[in-house]
């Protein structure tokens, strides 16, 4: 076994929607198709990729402002059921497993905190090649939405990591935030749902432009 001083972070937690699986561009349509069902202003590209990363309602929420408030729930059904009918089409990024199955072998924990909900997580596993390789997950759903800190501080509990030796994986401001208000360090991709032009307020530790210079930061500096 590697031992746990030749490692910077016992603890590497993941996004996945934008960060480990290729599923921006379904999300956004899915949110704009859920809202022109209902014949409401249709959020442009921009506006549906910002709020990924947040529960399901927050998001609609932010994206969908002009909606009332009491058909939310209306509203998510309806993304709900553009976004199951395409699921099967989404694959993880390239280089994605044999990166995950790398840090399985350095002894690393592994986690995963997501904006999407219990069920489409467990759906979105269901693979015979991740089987094993994640010690916990948080769903937005079960917990506190991103960026509020109670998702990683409920990962770090369950897996006895300490905040100095976590580090907090996204694609989005709403990861880097969370990172931040859980007192963890953070590193950024800039391939998921938003521009890496925001990503420097808070400093992450590293922006990787591929799966592959992801997988080499980590083996490196991980």
């Amino acid at each position: 076994m590697t031992p746990t001083r030749s490692r910077r972070y016992d603890l590497i937690v993941f996004d996945w929607d934008g960060t480990l699986f290729d599923s921006t561009a379904l999300i956004v349509r899915a949110i704009q198709a859920a809202a022109r069902d209902l014949g409401t202003p249709v959020p442009t590209d921009a506006q549906a990729s910002w709020v990924i990363g947040m529960g399901l309602q927050e998001a609609l929420q932010h994206a969908v402002p002009e909606f009332p408030r009491e058909r939310y729930a209306e509203l998510a059904q309806r993304y709900r059921h553009h976004y199951f009918a395409a699921q099967h089409e989404l694959v993880l990024f390239d280089g994605t497993l044999a990166m995950l199955h790398a840090l399985k072998a350095r002894q690393h924990l592994l986690a995963i905190a997501t904006g999407k909900s219990r069920r489409g997580l467990d759906e979105a596993l269901h693979s015979v090649a991740l089987h094993g390789l994640f010690d916990a997950s948080r769903t937005a759903d079960e917990t506190a939405s991103k960026p509020h800190p109670l998702m990683l501080q409920e990962l770090m509990a369950e897996t006895g990591a300490r905040a100095e030796r976590t580090l907090m994986v996204g694609d989005t401001t709403h990861d880097l935030q969370l990172a931040a208000n859980a007192g963890t360090d953070a590193v950024a991709v800039s391939f998921g749902a938003h521009e890496p032009a925001s990503f420097a307020s808070f400093a992450p530790r590293f922006v990787a432009h591929s799966t592959a210079e992801l997988h080499g930061w980590l083996l490196e500096h991980a």
